[in-house]
């Protein structure tokens, strides 16, 4: 993330307010710690892959006497900036997925008014980050870019809102989802953002469209790749007591639904929950893990590693694309 951005006024008063949250359950408090404590969440993963794609294609020789930039490190002004600018807008979503419904709040959440406090403090904080990544944006002085990251924004509008419109589970425990429409999703909600950056960045150095569309297809895969890996983690534990929480949409248990046909899988839905009581989702576990989907969920996972390998493969050999070899194989190690 930008730090003009973090050491700005406006920033300073922001986090102010926020702690007014300390003591509350609020979820904005556990984004903000994540931000500063936990390394799992892979916060800068997208500006690094940026930065490190800006050096693996190299500047344009061609087109470089009109780019006005001196590069650093083999890396053009424009490009950094453009990487923390990815940074600012996947942080501001993370703020913005941190909002509580209200409809759904109960006493055991804690205060009423600390949950609304803490919605206005997401929404405003969240805002904050996007108005200042637009800013950075428009001083880049490329359209296409903008063009580019704008849609790429939409696209995690689109994706977000269709996550919360299946969250419900007594609405989505049967919804016949086909893992089709699971990687569509994912593509707006996680990859559309790193996958437009990374064209965005050639575009800054003024490569041509199929070096650009390698860039593309680099980001594509490896971040649905790493979205499989995510969801694959609940699935590589040894026995149910020992696996975190799963989502009913996520790519293993949406291919055991195809595997054992919709009938088998309302059959497994019945018996996890009988009469109507909440669901058993330590039964609902070993049925997943005794069919195909997980296998079939590593097997996509290893596509779109492979894909995403034999994109940047196509740049010339150096360390920035030795590096994104080694994210691409990361995501496809179990």
């Amino acid at each position: 993330m930008s730090l003009r951005c973090l050491l700005s006024d406006e920033l300073s008063n922001v986090a102010m307010q926020a702690r007014k949250l300390v003591g509350t359950k609020h979820p904005l408090l556990n984004t903000a710690r994540g931000f500063v404590y936990d390394s799992r969440n892979n916060l800068q993963m997208r500006g690094l892959v940026v930065l490190l794609m800006s050096k693996a294609a190299g500047p344009n020789t061609a087109a470089e006497a009109c780019l006005q930039q001196d590069m650093v490190s083999g890396i053009y002004p424009s490009q950094r900036n453009l990487a923390e600018i990815t940074e600012l807008i996947h942080t501001a979503f993370l703020v913005h997925r941190g909002i509580v419904n209200l409809k759904e709040w109960t006493n055991s959440d804690g205060p009423l008014k600390d949950m609304q406090f803490g919605n206005k403090m997401a929404v405003l904080s969240g805002d904050f980050l996007l108005a200042n990544a637009c800013t950075g944006l428009a001083q880049l002085n490329n359209t296409k870019v903008v063009e580019l990251l704008s849609s790429a924004i939409g696209d995690l509008v689109q994706g977000i809102y269709y996550e919360n419109s299946i969250q419900g589970e007594e609405n989505n425990m049967t919804d016949d989802i086909k893992i089709a429409s699971w990687e569509e999703q994912a593509f707006l909600s996680h990859g559309a953002l790193l996958a437009k950056s990374c064209r965005a960045t050639l575009e800054l150095a003024k490569h041509d469209a199929e070096a650009q569309a390698l860039a593309f297809q680099y980001g594509k895969h490896m971040s649905l790749g790493h979205k499989l890996n995510s969801d694959l983690q609940p699935f590589l534990k040894d026995s149910s007591s020992d696996a975190v929480p799963f989502s009913l949409n996520s790519a293993p248990v949406i291919l055991h639904q195809e595997t054992i046909g919709r009938e088998g899988w309302i059959h497994q839905i019945d018996q996890a929950r009988p009469k109507g009581r909440q669901a058993d989702y330590a039964k609902l576990w070993r049925a997943i893990k005794a069919g195909k989907g997980v296998s079939s969920a590593i097997d996509l996972c290893c596509y779109h590693g492979n894909k995403a390998l034999e994109a940047i493969k196509r740049f010339p050999p150096s360390e920035a694309r030795s590096a994104l070899e080694n994210i691409a194989f990361a995501v496809t190690k179990f």
